[in-house]
C-alpha cells in the first residue's frame, strides 16, 4: 500500500512537469556557408553577443549566427504557430507579424491579429535593439500557448520592422525566460505568469541541450528531469536578478589560471552560442589549447587535435565546471572552431549553449537560484 501511494505521489508531480520540445536545427552559419555568402555577412553584420546586456531601456538582442535550438509555440485562438528561441538572456517575447514589410518577415511565419478572437491591442510601441540593426512593433496581448501551458493575456510584441540580418535566422521570435527586472516596457514574462496563474507546480524551469546531431533537446516547465542528468544539483545564487548572473572566480587550464583572474561575472545564457568572454582572456584560452584566430575572431584548430586538447575548467562560486574539448570544440565540413567568442567585457562573461549542453540548467526564479548537474 506504501508503494502505491508512493507511486501516486510520483506520476501526480510528473504531471506537473511541462515539456517544450526543443528542435536542434542547422544554424545560420551552416546556411550561409552552404549559400556561399558566411563571408560576406559576418564582415557586415559582426559578432556582438554582449549587445542585448547593454540595458538602454529597450529589449536587446544579439545577432548569433550559431543558435540552433529552437521551440513552436502558439499565440491566439485559434492558435497560430511560431518556432522561437527560448533565450534566458532577455525577457520579452516577440514574433513577426502581418504589418512587417522587412525582408526578414517575408520568409518567417508572421501572426495575423485578426484571425484571433482573444486578441488584443496594448497602446504601446516596442522596440528591439540588436547588434546592428533592430526590431520595431507594438505591444498586444492573446493567449500564448507553450510546452502545453496556455498562459492567459500575455502581453507580447508584433514586429512591424526587423534588422535585416534576420533574414538568415531559423527562428521566427524570441521568448525571454530572464526577470521581468530587465523587460521592454515592464512587460511581465511569460514564465512570470505560468507562476502566477498557477500553471506550473514550482517557479522554476530547466534547460538539457543535446550535442551534435543527437535530439530530446527540452526545457522542463515546473522543475527538473533526473533523466537529463547525473548526480546532485550544484546550486549558486544569483549575484544580479535581472539575467541569471553569478560570480565567477577563475578559468583554469592544466592548474593554471588563464582567464577570469581575480574573479567576474557570468551569465547562464540558452540564448548565445559559444561561451564569451574579453578579449584579451579568450585569446589567452585559444592560445592554450592551440587554435589560431582569424580576422573574425574565429578560432580555428586541426580537427585531428581534439583528443589531445586539455580540459577547461570554470570554476562558479568555489565550485568547478570542466568541459572537455570535445564539448568545445565544433566539428563541419569547414573544419572545426572552438567556442571561445570573444566579445565579453571585462565585467561579464556569457556561459553559452557550449556550457549548457555539458551541464543542465536549473532556473529557479523564487530562491534566485541556478542549479548546475553534469548532462546525461
Amino acid at each position: 500500500m506504501k508503494w502505491l501511494v508512493v507511486l501516486s505521489a510520483l506520476v501526480a508531480f510528473s504531471e506537473c512537469l511541462h515539456r517544450m520540445p526543443l528542435i536542434k536545427g542547422k544554424t545560420a552559419r551552416q546556411t550561409l556557408q552552404e549559400q556561399g555568402k558566411w563571408e560576406e555577412f559576418r564582415k557586415h553584420y559582426p559578432y556582438n553577443p554582449m549587445a542585448k546586456f547593454y540595458q538602454s531601456g529597450t529589449e536587446s538582442m544579439t545577432n548569433d549566427a550559431d543558435l540552433s535550438y529552437y521551440g513552436v509555440i502558439s499565440i491566439g485562438t485559434p492558435p497560430q504557430s511560431f518556432t522561437v528561441i527560448f533565450d534566458t538572456g532577455s525577457s520579452n517575447l516577440w514574433v513577426p507579424s502581418v504589418y512587417c514589410s522587412s525582408q526578414a518577415c517575408q520568409n518567417h511565419k508572421k501572426f495575423n491579429p485578426q484571425q484571433s478572437s482573444t486578441f488584443k491591442w496594448g497602446d504601446q510601441q516596442l522596440s528591439i535593439q540588436y547588434g546592428t540593426g533592430s526590431m520595431t512593433g507594438y505591444l498586444a496581448s492573446d493567449t500564448v500557448e507553450v510546452g502545453g501551458i496556455s498562459v492567459a493575456n500575455q502581453v507580447f510584441g508584433i514586429s512591424q520592422s526587423e534588422a535585416a540580418f534576420m533574414a538568415s535566422m531559423a527562428a521566427d521570435g524570441i521568448l525571454g525566460l530572464a526577470f521581468q527586472s530587465i523587460a521592454s516596457d515592464n512587460v511581465v514574462p511569460v514564465f512570470y505568469n505560468m507562476v502566477q496563474q498557477g500553471l506550473v507546480s514550482q517557479p522554476m524551469f530547466s534547460v538539457y541541450l543535446s550535442g551534435n546531431s543527437e535530439q530530446g533537446s527540452e526545457v522542463v516547465f515546473g522543475g527538473t528531469d533526473s533523466n537529463h542528468y547525473t548526480g546532485q544539483i550544484t546550486w549558486i545564487p544569483l549575484s544580479s536578478a535581472t539575467y541569471y548572473q553569478i560570480s565567477m572566480d577563475s578559468v583554469t587550464i592544466n592548474g593554471q589560471t588563464v582567464a577570469c583572474s581575480g574573479g567576474c561575472q557570468a551569465i547562464i545564457d540558452t540564448g548565445t552560442s559559444l561561451i564569451v568572454g574579453p578579449t584579451s582572456d579568450i585569446n589567452n584560452m585559444n592560445s592554450w589549447v592551440g587554435a589560431s584566430t582569424n580576422e573574425y575572431g574565429e578560432a580555428t584548430v586541426n580537427c585531428q587535435n581534439i583528443q589531445s586538447m586539455p580540459d577547461v575548467t570554470f570554476t562558479l562560486n568555489g565550485h568547478a565546471f570542466t568541459v572537455p574539448a570535445s564539448a568545445y570544440v565544433s566539428q563541419s565540413s569547414y573544419g572545426c572552431m572552438t567556442g571561445f567568442g570573444q566579445g565579453g567585457s571585462q565585467q561579464l562573461w556569457i556561459l553559452g549553449d557550449v556550457f549548457i549542453r555539458e551541464y543542465y540548467a536549473v532556473f529557479d526564479t523564487q530562491a534566485q537560484s541556478v542549479g548546475l548537474a553534469k548532462s546525461a
